[in-house]
């Protein structure tokens, strides 16, 4: 059975998902959910595949009601999520009744929130994604009463013990704070900044407010090229440190065009560069260099830590038959999950 939810206050929210892979080669950003971790997580605890779409919120606080029963979970950064006016926890499945309000509040240190629900939306595609996409005017617009179709519905999943947590699924959530430490690889152009390229590793950066999907805007001690010669257009990937100006760096983010005329000074690994998606304006930034093996060990660690909670995750779901058939799914005062 299909379901439905109903917009009641959008606030600064999308319909995205992990990105348009295929676009860089059309000449396309990727775009996507910028904290990928954060948005790969919520939809493995929906019981959905990690690029299926889901909502990104920024910033702002966010209702939708319920038309039919559905299956949620609410991750990213720390804020408050009622659901039926009752508080309910982040980071993990939470059933919804059909007439029910999610309400989203008071998101904080961290900017940006995901939900996702079990069976996901169906929405329109461009090149295999629904991630929105501003320069071919490309996405879904979120307005009040605006009715986003689900693909499936899924009956409440009940506790008959009051007090006692529902799912205990072992998950390490992400610390967020207000002055993440960024990892950084060496850019191709770092030579061309000679001794000041150390300035980006002493320095501290402000995140201006001008700052958007496209790219970090970063006030602080620039390093500055050495060389006067032109740089050429060329390719340049999402994480990309430029300075393009001697007032700000520029960090590139999912929105980013694929070809600049900057030099690269640095590129933010892939794990930090969900930080930097939860960064505010105002927040400080503080640069650590690392290796490409080092980058590259961190994102495996959290790739596996997505596995084991996939596994966790079907396991508990096909124990109470979720994706099995709609029934009332109350459990056992002698299980556990």
């Amino acid at each position: 059975m299909t379901g439905s939810l109903i917009i009641l206050q959008p606030g600064h929210s999308v319909v995205t998902d992990l990105g348009r892979t295929k676009g860089p080669a059309y000449g396309l950003p990727v775009n996507g959910a910028l904290d990928q971790y954060s948005a790969k997580a919520a939809n493995i605890l929906a019981g959905n595949e990690d690029n299926a779409p889901l909502l990104e919120l920024t910033a702002l606080d966010f209702r939708m009601r319920a038309a039919t029963d559905l299956l949620i979970a609410v991750t990213g950064a720390p804020l408050d999520l009622t659901v039926g006016g009752r508080e309910c926890p982040l980071w993990e499945p939470v059933s919804v009744r059909a007439g029910e309000v999610v309400a989203v509040r008071g998101i904080r240190t961290g900017l940006r929130a995901y939900i996702a629900v079990h069976g996901s939306f169906t929405v329109p595609s461009l090149l295999g994604s629904c991630a929105p996409d501003t320069v071919v005017g490309f996405g879904l617009k979120l307005v009040e009463g605006f009715c986003l179709e689900t693909r499936k519905t899924t009956a409440p999943i009940t506790q008959p013990y009051l007090g006692l947590p529902l799912f205990r699924l072992g998950l390490t959530k992400p610390v967020f704070t207000t002055d993440p430490v960024v990892d950084v690889t060496d850019g191709p152009d770092v030579a061309e900044f000679g001794d000041t390229a150390d300035l980006l590793f002493t320095s501290q950066y402000t995140v201006s407010p001008r700052s958007n999907h496209i790219g970090l805007r970063l006030g602080g001690a620039l390093p500055e090229r050495q060389l006067t010669s032109e740089v050429l257009s060329r390719g340049v990937p999402v994480g990309a440190i430029e300075v393009p100006s001697r007032e700000e760096l520029l960090v590139l983010h999912r929105g980013r065009g694929v070809t600049a005329g900057y030099p690269v000074l640095a590129v933010v690994t892939s794990r930090s560069l969900d930080l930097l998606a939860q960064a505010r304006p105002g927040h400080t930034i503080t640069f650590r260099k690392t290796t490409v093996a080092e980058a590259t060990a961190m994102h495996r660690t959290a790739c596996l830590e997505l596995d084991r909670l996939r596994n966790t995750i079907n396991t508990v779901f096909g124990l109470l038959g979720i994706g099995a058939g709609q029934r009332w799914h109350e459990l056992s005062p002698a299980s556990g999950a």
